[in-house]
């Protein structure tokens, strides 16, 4: 007796309504649990130098805007209390980074210089941007 072997070959289907299903969960989760919060910044255009160097420990931050407004450490501060931390980054032995604008009056950034000189900050760097050649 011969038994007749016959093979169905099956065909394989991909259904793409689960998938799209399950990607488009995915989406909405990360939309909805993913924060969009902007950092409040201080916008300054840097000054650009061919021979900028990069820093490599973490600086005191003193900003000059265009409108001359001083910033420390992202922080608007006043003369007295930018006095002050000059003075305890000069018991530190700590360094300085002044951010001015482009468009900031030298005067200002003459008069932050000069109350690092008086406190006695040994070393005061200023911020560029490296020009592109």
């Amino acid at each position: 007796m011969r038994f007749k072997r016959t093979r169905q070959r099956l065909k394989a289907e991909f259904n793409m309504t689960p998938f799209i299903d399950v990607v488009f969960n995915l989406l909405i989760f990360f939309l909805l649990t993913s924060s969009y919060v902007f950092q409040p910044g201080i916008k300054i255009n840097l000054p650009k130098a061919v021979t900028s160097e990069v820093l490599k420990e973490e600086p005191l931050v003193i900003t000059v805007t265009s409108e001359d407004a001083i910033y420390l450490n992202d922080k608007i501060a006043t003369v007295k209390e930018l006095i002050s931390k000059l003075n305890k980054v000069s018991k530190e032995k700590g360094t300085l980074l002044i951010k001015a604008d482009k468009k900031a009056s030298v005067g200002r950034v003459v008069e932050i210089w000069d109350m690092c000189r008086e406190a006695g900050v040994p070393q005061v760097n200023i911020a560029t941007s490296q020009e592109q050649k």
